[in-house]
């Protein structure tokens, strides 16, 4: 309680003075826009499973955060099914960043995956480039993101020269570290999932390797090749077998989706 009360003070003593920020022109989503996900493994150990649900959804809210207005995301994940059985797991993640600079103001993080926990409130004194967790205070380059509000930046960015094997990079913070994700674009691609076959673009972004990951750039998400850039799927290699996360259901979205071919 007593570090969650110096990061909320550290937080109200931002500078008063105005400051300066960049606009990202933002069309591909809105406030109640809301996703759900199946997730699924496999592997030559349990073969094909549905082993968990995700949700990610931009809430009506509009939290006023150094007097400008935010997006507030919050994203839910849980084991389900026979993977309970021996890896249950519960995620939540919310993220706080500002409407018109797509920029991190706060992020939270509740995780619990079997005898595993970890919570964590970060502060983005993006004035100062300093990130401000539970436990460290570090210094961040400007326009930092978090896990979640990277993703819906990435979505607002324009994409239409980007060649094959071409790189964005993004810095985001995380455990009290700060990542220059790069994600590599590999061109465009027909999808088939079992809400039906999307033109999509497709990505591979960084990780960092270690026990789950053998290789930087184990994952390949598809997005829908139109203005909401919905990710449709998303694949991973791990050391351990393949994830398969497919959206199963969508509601509240900023445009038409034209990236869905016909039946």
């Amino acid at each position: 309680m007593y570090r969650i009360l110096v990061v909320v003070i550290l937080f109200n003593c931002l500078t008063a003075f105005p400051q300066s920020y960049r606009t990202v022109q933002n069309s591909a989503f809105v406030r109640g826009e809301k996703l759900s996900f199946k997730i699924a493994f496999n592997s030559a150990l349990t073969g094909n499973i549905t082993g968990g649900k995700a949700t990610l959804e931009v809430t009506d809210d509009n939290k006023i955060i150094n007097g400008r207005s935010t997006y507030h995301v919050v994203g839910d994940g849980k084991s389900t099914g026979f993977i309970e059985l021996f890896y249950k797991i519960h995620d939540r993640f919310e993220s706080y960043f500002d409407q018109d600079a797509m920029i991190s103001w706060q992020f939270s993080r509740r995780t619990r995956e079997n005898s595993y926990k970890k919570d964590d409130l970060v502060i983005f004194r993006q004035n100062d480039h300093l990130g401000v967790s539970l436990s460290k205070i570090m210094k961040i380059p400007a326009n930092c993101q978090d896990v979640i509000s990277a993703f819906y930046y990435a979505r607002t960015l324009d994409i239409s020269g980007l060649r094959p094997g071409e790189v964005i990079e993004i810095p985001f913070f995380l455990d009290d570290s700060v990542y220059h994700s790069r994600v590599i674009f590999k061109g465009r691609e027909t999808v088939k999932t079992k809400l039906g076959a999307f033109r999509c673009v497709a990505f591979r972004p960084m990780v960092a390797t270690g026990y789950a990951f053998d290789d930087p750039y184990p994952i390949t998400v598809w997005i829908t090749d139109d203005n909401n850039r919905l990710p449709v799927l998303i694949e991973s290699e791990q050391s351990v077998g393949r994830a398969r996360v497919e959206l199963t259901s969508y509601s509240g979205l900023a445009n038409p989706i034209t990236a869905k071919l016909p039946d």
